[in-house]
């Protein structure tokens, strides 16, 4: 469909000046001033951005690693994120991360860490539904 059917199926009439939508309020734009207490835009884009960039772990994750006996120091924990920032600059999409003994699957896209296991209860060396691995 070419623009010139659009513009006869549907009228387009230019803005006049001062006839705006801030005049008659059809975009949602009042002309007023916004609310003291309301926050600027750049601010909550830092804060959903922040959100996506913090790795989440999963209940499934959260049980596994109690159950194996897993503690992550704050160093190993900042590994695993420079690991699944790496692998999400290179495309990845599903990935394990091995740290020291320790190895994550990790959903890069979402940011969600699905299980942890560790050497002593790693009974098989095969993985599967990944698809790049990251040794940090």
């Amino acid at each position: 469909m070419k623009v010139a059917d659009l513009q006869r199926n549907i009228p387009i009439y230019p803005l006049e000046p001062g006839k705006g939508a801030a005049k008659t309020g059809k975009s949602g734009v009042t002309g007023q001033p916004p609310p003291a207490n309301a926050k600027p835009f750049a601010e909550i884009l830092q804060e959903k951005i922040g959100n996506q960039q913090s790795l989440r772990f999963s209940a499934h994750a959260i049980r596994r690693l109690e159950e194996r006996s897993v503690r992550m120091s704050e160093s190993e924990l900042m590994r695993l994120n420079q690991g699944v920032q790496q692998l999400d600059e290179k495309g990845s999409k599903n990935s394990l991360v091995l740290i020291d003994d320790t190895a994550y699957i990790v959903s890069v896209k979402n940011r969600i860490v699905v299980t942890a296991l560790n050497n002593a209860v790693a009974t098989t060396n095969v993985f599967t539904n990944i698809d790049s691995v990251a040794i940090v």
